[in-house]
This record gives structure tokens, sequence and C-alpha cells, in this order.
């Protein structure tokens, strides 16, 4: 998180020229997909490019549109946390309808793992902790932690800038919607399976109350900073990690209780150490690394979606750890270099 002076230093100056602004588009465009079915183990290594690809304009999409709408108004990361849980509620409730399937994992090796019917709620149709794994994936690695490895890689000016002009937004939204189209027709994407329209429904108002909620003028208002010092990055860093694998772990009700209070507690916490004096990009940087490295570690602990012979899926995880180790040592290389 940055201060409102930066941010609006950063928002002047001269237009940059197309093809510089378009290398982070293209980034963030590949690299949302992959934190968020690659990077905790979901495929093999053979098909990640696939995976990246076919995925890129719904997941990198979103990810491009939410910065953009974030960095436009100023509502910083306030507004990239909200907007990323409205995403993941679109995403799995009204795209691919994971949220409301019982039957969603039932063809791949995390049908015998899952323990989403002990805490199915019948009335709306999910699994608590399902929601809470989707959403909160969708969250963190979607979202947050592309943008901000991204964002690491630029200079202070170029940070907080838009990328995009009138016509990209309009060619990534078109982008988005035919991916997210592409996901739904598909028998591989939504699986043949219809939400009813009560939960379609409930889904788009959810959806709906978060964007308000993320428009709110109030997240456009920076506060002045606390002068107490923010802790040393590597603090917020393990935190997440701690975090992520943590829940990653629980099941049950009480895994979705403990989850809750948890995960609520972190961002709290993260928050008031972000209004502090000297909160910056190697923060916020430390806090996407957490759940990245998170994920790559969890890569060894689960099982990829299709079926892989042990050898292949350890050379997949190697591969994971491998591409998340130099994605952020880059970005602690040009943190450094940018701070002199």
């Amino acid at each position: 998180m940055t201060t409102h002076g930066e941010e609006r230093t950063a928002l002047d100056g001269v237009r940059l020229p197309m093809l510089r602004r378009l290398v982070p588009v293209v980034a963030l465009l590949f690299l949302a997909p992959w934190a968020a079915e690659c990077s905790w183990g979901g495929f093999a290594g053979t098909d990640m490019l696939g995976v990246v690809i076919v995925l890129a304009p719904m997941y990198g999409g979103a990810a491009v549109l939410i910065r953009e709408a974030a960095r436009r108004t100023g509502g910083g990361w306030p507004m990239i946390v909200l907007l990323a849980a409205g995403f993941g509620v679109v995403q799995a409730g009204l795209v691919d309808q994971s949220l409301f399937n019982p039957d969603y994992l039932a063809d791949t090796e995390f049908a015998e793992l899952s323990a989403a019917d002990r805490t199915r709620v019948p009335v709306l149709g999910i699994s608590a902790q399902e929601a809470i794994s989707f959403l909160g994936n969708h969250v963190a690695l979607t979202i947050c932690a592309p943008i901000a490895i991204v964002e690491s890689y630029l200079s202070p000016a170029r940070r907080l800038r838009p990328w995009l002009g009138a016509p990209g937004l309009v060619a990534v939204t078109v982008l988005y919607l035919l991916g997210s189209l592409l996901v739904f027709a598909d028998d591989s994407g939504r699986k043949g399976f219809l939400a009813s329209p009560g939960q379609l429904i409930g889904a788009t108002s959810v959806v709906l109350a978060l964007v308000v909620v993320a428009a709110l003028p109030r997240w456009r208002r920076r506060p002045l900073p606390d002068p107490a010092a923010a802790p040393r990055p590597t603090r917020p860093g393990l935190l997440v990690l701690i975090v992520y694998l943590g829940v990653s772990m629980l099941s049950g009700w009480v895994g979705v209780a403990v989850s809750v209070i948890v995960v609520a507690a972190l961002v709290g916490l993260l928050v008031r150490w972000a209004g502090r004096a000297g909160w910056g990009q190697r923060h916020v940087l430390a806090s996407a690394a957490g759940a990245l490295v998170g994920a790559a570690v969890l890569a060894y602990l689960v099982p990829p979606y299709s079926p892989a012979s042990p050898t292949q899926a350890l050379i997949s995880d190697v591969i994971v750890s491998l591409l998340a180790t130099a994605m952020l040592a880059g970005a602690y290389a040009r943190l450094r270099r940018h701070e002199g």
C-alpha cells in the first residue's frame, strides 16, 4: 500500500508508449491463470502451457480489469481485494458454477479426498468448506498475488499508473467475456451442471454488493500514516504463508469456523500494518510471496486433477517451485534496483 502522495505522483507525467504499457498487461494475463490453476499443483507440467493459454482470457482478463479499475479510481488494494472476491463469486457461482455443483470434483483425483459434503448447506446448495477454498484462492492467487508481483517489476512511477486506454479496456473486457463464455459452454468447464434460478440470483446479488462496497469513496481517502513503524516485510510474508498452509489443511465445520476467524484476523492485521509509516511495495510483494510459496508447498501434498505417476507429479511440483522462485526473485531484484 502506498501513500496518497505517492499515488498522485505516479498518475502524473507523460503517457507511456503503447508497447511499454502492454508488457505488464500481457504478463498479468498469463500469470493470473498460472497462479490460479498451476501454482498449487493442479496440473502436470506438460499441461501447464495449454491451461495458461486457454484460461488467460478469463483469469487474466479479470485481473487486468480489476487492477485497472483500482488504479484509475485510486481505490487501491481495498478495492482490488473486494473486486477479487466479487470475481471469485462470478467464477465459482455463475461461470463454472463449481460453488453449487456437488459433483464438480467427481471426475478428478480429488474425488476421494474431498470432505465438502460434511459442510454442505442444504438451503444454499453450497459447501462452506469449498466456498472458502474456491473464493479464497481466487482472491489470493488469481488476482492479488499476480498484480502484486507484476507491479513489483515496474518503477514506482509506473506501478500505480493505468496501463490501458479506452480501446484496450474494451478489448480486455471482450476477451474476458469470451473466455468466460468458453468455460461456461465447455463440458470440462461447467460440466453440464446448471445452478437453480435462486442460486444464480443469490450469487449475482453477492457480486453486486461487493462491487458497490468496492466503489465506496472511503477507499480513495488515504488517512495519515500511523507514526508506529511498519514491521519488516518478512513478517507479513511469513504470516500469510502460515495462514495459507494452515487453512488449507483444515476441514469440517470446525475447520470452516477456524478458517473464517484466522483469515479475518490476518486481514485486520495487514490493514493495520499497511497504515503504518514505512509500509511499501516490499511488504506488498512479501504478502503475495507468502500466498504463492504456500501454494507451491501445497503442490507437493496434493495430487493434480488428472492421474499422474509419482515421478510426473514430482517433476511438475519442482517446476512450480522453480517458476515461483524465479518470479519472486526477479521481482525482489527489480524492487532493489528501483529503490537504489
